[in-house]
């Protein structure tokens, strides 16, 4: 019977940095979702260059603090108002 090794986590290979990366992409696309989803469902019109922004950020901790917004803004573009983009580590 063969023996399939996996060498996650914390080896650094080639495989996990990869899966790591489309996990952080996969997990960035759904915060990013979800802003737009709060403030569609508030009734908060978006204009198309603030959807951009918010659907091509990738910085996670950006993101949940425009998740955490968007239950209070009055306008899309409060969101983007203050600098909030933090590069994170595992990028």
């Amino acid at each position: 019977m063969a023996v399939v090794g996996s060498y996650f986590p914390g080896r650094g290979t080639l495989i996990e940095q990869t899966f790591l990366k489309g996990q952080a992409h996969g997990e960035a696309a759904g915060l990013a979702e979800g802003v737009l989803r709060i403030l569609e469902h508030r009734g908060i019109a978006v204009r198309s260059e603030t959807r951009r922004r918010i659907s091509e950020c990738t910085y996670r901790d950006t993101l949940r603090h425009w998740l955490d917004r968007a239950f209070t803004v009055s306008q899309a573009d409060e969101l983007l108002d203050e600098l909030f983009e933090v590069e994170e580590p595992d990028r």
